[in-house]
């Protein structure tokens, strides 16, 4: 929790996907991966990946369906878990183009999360998609969706629940 949310004027922000995230806001946002990587998540929070569109960071999504088209392999898809997240945006920078000046450099600039707006041709998809850089701006809320015998929306529950005790 950063400092911010801790004030008394504090509100949660919900934006739909094709809104423009503002600067240091908290904001509801999705994650799919699969039921191994997600128990890594839950137990040891978000690592980095070292490429991809943005560069390194976190891919995170305001759009629940974008969340759901991961893993992308389909045998991976039996195994699919979507983590609802609380994502402190921070400083924004609007990725909309191919060959951006900043699209990879953008956390070199003094930005916290890159943001890709649906429809701008970046993403296959044409949806919304962020890379957050520092995985500490991003905390667990909920399962969204687990395999039905898996026990992780349990084991979710019950390390939230150490949180809550300690």
């Amino acid at each position: 929790m950063c400092a911010s949310e801790r004030l008394t004027g504090f509100r949660k922000t919900c934006l739909r996907s094709d809104e423009e995230p503002k600067n240091d806001q908290v904001y509801t946002m999705y994650h799919g991966t699969t039921l191994e990587a997600a128990q890594q998540i839950i137990s040891y929070g978000f690592m980095p990946s070292n490429s991809g569109m943005l560069g390194k960071g976190v891919y995170v999504s305001r759009d629940e369906d974008k969340a759901a088209s991961y893993p992308l392999e389909e045998e991976d898809r039996r195994h699919q878990v979507i983590l609802e997240l609380r994502v402190n945006a921070g400083r924004v920078k609007k990725i909309d183009y191919q060959g951006h000046p900043l699209q990879k450099t953008w956390h070199k600039r003094g930005y916290d999360t890159a943001w890709v707006p649906p429809g701008c041709g970046m993403v296959a998809s044409e949806r919304e998609e962020d890379c957050v850089w520092d995985p500490n701006r991003i905390q667990v809320i909920d399962v969204v969706k687990a395999p039905k015998k898996s026990l992780i929306y349990s084991f979710f529950r019950i390390c939230q629940g150490r949180l809550l005790i300690q």
